[in-house]
């Protein structure tokens, strides 16, 4: 049986951005309560990811915007000892509380430890169960919910640390991520697939991305099988022609057709098989290495049965 590492933090479920906020800590609680009940999680090493240092966050962020997160949060924190506000706001729809700038230390270290295991043989392949997401966060800007781009980070470790020549970005959240198409557009050592539902937030990718940027912007209530016959027709000949030594994917579960955050018609299945096509590319050309980070999926059960369907194929149960 392969090994696949599951990591995640206590921190990734303290961060929280008010009340009824889509993006909540029951998110992972809802995917670690399926796993149990599945048996799942029986077949996953489980770790506790360790905090990304400010050296690794500037692989794929500015210093000064480092900083300006760590400077909101501590002036956050002494306002509350003072009684003041639980949140500062970022934007209309994101936030962060006293523990905000930790969570998204240990959700990038994540992503970083992964790369380690994986790229050592530790580990075949992992799933960072964390939270803030990341694809949205820019080299200088947070958005979407989004502060530190885990995948972009952890892409550029492999490169630049690691000594990897060429890796793959997968992106099937159903907004596109441009964050990550921000750090790493015209890098010529990554190649990024996406599909994503457009016209929809964040209202970009669908014009003349980088020639390392594969995006397909799909219409609103588009169903898996087309989904399924983009992947194969687009996304798989490129990552054949590129030969990636290493895939990370910008694993979003909100193109289900239960999550009202977008209008996309997957399902667990179009998961499985989307995971199955990867982990075949993988096996084929990267001697099986992956690492998967949990970005979108809003509605608890969809994206826990997704998820499950997700980890399934990559730990072969």
């Amino acid at each position: 049986m392969s090994k696949t590492g599951y990591y995640t933090h206590d921190l990734c479920r303290k961060h929280d951005m008010g009340p009824g906020h889509p993006e909540c800590p029951d998110r992972i609680s809802a995917i670690e309560d399926r796993l149990l009940i599945s048996g799942v999680f029986d077949a996953l090493e489980r770790m506790d990811s360790p905090p990304a240092s400010y050296s690794d966050i500037e692989l794929a962020h500015d210093r000064m915007y480092i900083a300006a997160i760590r400077g909101l949060t501590d002036r956050l924190i002494e306002e509350q000892q003072a009684g003041g506000p639980e949140y500062a706001q970022i934007d209309t729809d994101t936030s962060i509380n006293a523990y905000t700038f930790d969570a998204a230390r240990r959700s990038a270290g994540a992503a970083l430890a992964a790369t380690d295991a994986v790229i050592s043989g530790q580990l075949e392949n992992a799933f960072c169960a964390v939270r803030p997401p990341g694809h949205h966060a820019m080299r200088e800007k947070a958005m979407g919910f989004c502060f530190f781009n885990n995948v972009a980070i952890a892409a550029l470790h492999a490169l630049q640390r690691r000594g990897l020549k060429r890796v793959a970005v997968i992106d099937f959240d159903v907004h596109h991520g441009n964050g990550t198409e921000d750090i790493l557009a015209g890098d010529e050592r990554v190649l990024m697939v996406s599909f994503f539902q457009h016209p929809f937030y964040p209202f970009s990718g669908d014009k003349n991305p980088a020639p390392n940027m594969l995006n397909v912007p799909v219409p609103a209530y588009t169903k898996g099988m087309e989904i399924r016959e983009l992947v194969e027709m687009m996304w798989i000949p490129r990552l054949e022609e590129f030969k990636p030594e290493m895939i990370f994917i910008s694993a979003g579960f909100d193109a289900h057709r239960e999550d009202d955050m977008g209008q996309l018609g997957l399902t667990e299945n179009d998961y499985t098989w989307i995971t199955e096509r990867l982990k075949d590319v993988a096996r084929r050309f990267c001697q099986g290495r992956i690492v998967s980070c949990l970005e979108g999926g809003y509605m608890m059960s969809p994206l826990a049965r997704s998820v499950e369907a997700h980890l399934r194929v990559l730990a072969d149960v």
